[in-house]
């Protein structure tokens, strides 16, 4: 009875064991030629494993997925459009004597829709076309004001010299 079966990779190696279908022995030795695991060798040239990826990831995983600079800022402000505070007057404002008040601090109002009700606004900014739209309305818009930060010019003083001497 046996109690142990040893792996076939060692019971392949030795005297007189051949090749195992790798060619040259030494090609057998570590995983150097034993191909990639998973999804390696999926990049650049990848055609092998191609119906593997789509698959997996779908269309998205091949091409150039437009990374921007760490410099570059992004974009974060929320915006809305006049129809959808219309849609939803209850849920963005309140109902006073004198007309809808709602508070977007966070948002820009976009002109797309038209206005029925009294709308006093509070928002982070508004379009030209929004605006207009709010007060041929009877409403009124209040932007939130944006403290800009003066910063003083830094001269160098090589340029300095060189408008002395002109």
């Amino acid at each position: 009875m046996k109690t142990k079966k040893r792996k076939k990779s060692s019971r392949m190696h030795g005297k007189n064991q051949g090749t195992h279908g790798r060619g040259a022995r030494k090609k057998a030795k570590k995983s150097g030629h034993k191909g990639g695991i998973g999804m390696a060798g999926s990049g650049k040239r990848g055609d092998q494993k191609k119906t593997l990826v789509l698959k997996l990831y779908g269309d998205k995983y091949f091409g150039k997925q437009g990374i921007t600079s760490k410099g570059t800022k992004r974009d974060v402000r929320k915006r809305i459009n006049l129809k959808e505070i219309e849609l939803h007057l209850e849920k963005y404002g309140k109902k006073l004597k004198e007309g809808y008040e709602i508070n977007l601090k966070n948002y820009k109002i976009l002109g797309d829709g038209e206005v029925k009700n009294k709308l006093i606004v509070n928002c982070f900014e508004v379009s030209k076309a929004a605006k207009e739209k709010i007060e041929k309305a009877g409403g009124s818009v209040t932007v939130k004001e944006i403290k800009e930060i003066v910063t003083p010019k830094i001269i160098n003083p090589k340029h300095e010299r060189k408008a002395q001497k002109k």
